[in-house]
């Protein structure tokens, strides 16, 4: 499904007039997230415990479209808290080269320090998982070319269509770029289509090489291969909560509910809370409170 700019553009203002106006809570918390199942889960742990750690009355605003829409939301002051990814923070948002640095620690608190001086944002201590972008390819694919990596499938692009979300196709930390460290050659323009096609996309031999994200829970329940960046083009991205410095001072409960997360979900855990939603079709709030009550955070 081909989603033109023009068309996002409109979309993205409908969503944003479609938020309140009130730019300041001084009696809840609203918490926003993307517009993909990862963000919607992550969303609504930020919500349980902060309800479970805070008499805070909390608001859920979800499917906030992509990036660009949450960081206006938050600027606004529409929202008080997401989640993030450094690496998507410190290219699509700060503009910055990642610079080859792949230390996860240097590129958080050179988020966290540019996110302060600019924006009165600040971010959380990470959750504990890098969800990196994962270029996918059918299992069967890989096995049947012994393809482990993104260098080696480079040699067999020219004989694939491939299928990528619109920001992907946009970001400076996306297919440009990608395109440029690896060789990629497609046999046609890339497919702009919408993140939750994708992956059944590939699975249904619609496209052969697809950009996912590294804890997407149906790569092994759809047998799909994520192909290793041997070249290492992209950035950590850590996933954080990102919160409004005036919704810390006017709430700082909120700043010990959210440090509760830190560190304490894997990359496999992320995965498999994700597989939870997409592929056993659970309730989002259920998927979270059995996770959180698993790790001791809440009742």
């Amino acid at each position: 499904m081909t989603t033109r700019p023009a068309y996002i553009a409109v979309v993205a203002a409908l969503c944003l007039a479609s938020l309140s106006c009130t730019l300041s809570h001084l009696d809840r918390v609203v918490i926003g997230s993307k517009s993909f199942t990862e963000s919607f889960i992550l969303g609504e742990m930020f919500a349980q415990v902060i309800e479970a750690r805070s008499h805070l009355k909390v608001e859920r605003r979800f499917y906030l479209a992509g990036t660009y829409i949450c960081q206006q939301a938050i600027l606004a002051g529409r929202i008080d808290v997401y989640p993030e990814y450094t690496g998507t923070a410190l290219t699509a948002i700060l503009k910055q080269p990642a610079n080859g640095d792949k230390n996860k620690e240097d590129v958080y608190r050179r988020v966290k320090d540019e996110y302060e001086r600019r924006f009165g944002l600040t971010l959380e201590p990470a959750l504990g998982f890098n969800d990196t972008f994962a270029m996918e390819i059918r299992g069967e694919d890989a096995r049947r070319l012994h393809i482990g990596t993104l260098s080696q499938a480079a040699q067999f692009a020219s004989q694939w269509r491939a299928g990528f979300g619109y920001e992907f196709m946009e970001r400076p930390d996306g297919y440009p770029g990608l395109a440029a460290a690896y060789g990629l050659h497609f046999a046609e323009p890339p497919r702009v289509m919408d993140l939750g096609l994708l992956a059944r996309a590939l699975r249904d031999r619609q496209i052969d090489m697809a950009a996912g994200n590294a804890t997407d829970g149906l790569i092994p329940a759809l047998d799909l291969f994520a192909l290793d960046d041997d070249r290492h083009y992209f950035p950590p991205y850590e996933a954080v909560p990102v919160v409004r410095e005036e919704t810390l001072r006017l709430h700082p409960e909120v700043a010990e509910a959210l440090s509760q997360l830190a560190g304490k979900v894997s990359d496999r855990e992320m995965q498999q809370l994700n597989y939870a939603v997409d592929g056993q079709h659970r309730d989002v709030e259920d998927v979270v409170r059995e996770f959180l009550h698993q790790k001791q955070i809440s009742p």
